[in-house]
């Protein structure tokens, strides 16, 4: 992927390299939070190249979290969102939707954590990013750690947007 991409986006390219060989995260941690940035991206290219190469790394419990993971909080961040924007009056409504896969992801709750982080902030939900960052603390997660997931997000966030630009060029 990185060699598709244009001259550019060669901030890009380097960004991807140093992220690849990150020593923050462990394995499981980085792909996991490269696939599920991949999958919150929504352009298939992104996905399928990430996807493939993670799965290289990654149990297929961690590639079904991963992908969990994108799911889930493509409606929680949606949900959350909305209702901090509708404001106190729907402070206390009863969310009312499925999410098994929080409390069940099939892989270790700090790495799950991680990769829900690393949607919401390419989602762009404030209330799930304060949220699973706290719990990250709480499970042991350094502020580097969490800061190499968020930076995870924004490069594969800008490889997307730089695969989607050259796809209409």
């Amino acid at each position: 992927m990185k060699s598709s991409l244009p001259e550019y986006a060669k901030d890009q390219k380097l960004n991807l390299s140093t992220l690849a060989r990150s020593t923050e995260l462990n394995e499981e941690q980085l792909w996991g939070s490269m696939l599920a940035a991949a999958a919150a991206t929504r352009n298939d290219t992104v996905l399928s190249e990430i996807i493939e190469e993670a799965k290289e790394h990654l149990s297929e419990a961690a590639v079904e979290a991963a992908l969990g993971a994108a799911t889930v909080m493509a409606m929680n961040n949606v949900a959350y969102r909305a209702k901090g924007w509708l404001g106190d009056d729907f402070a206390q409504v009863k969310f009312g939707l499925r999410m098994n896969i929080i409390s069940k992801p099939g892989v270790e709750k700090a790495n799950f954590e991680l990769w829900n982080t690393v949607v919401s902030a390419i989602n762009g939900c404030e209330h799930c990013l304060v949220a699973h960052s706290k719990t990250l603390a709480e499970e042991g997660l350094t502020k580097e750690q969490v800061w190499e997931g968020i930076k995870i997000a924004g490069v594969i966030q800008a490889v997307a947007q730089t695969v989607q630009v050259e796809a209409a060029r």
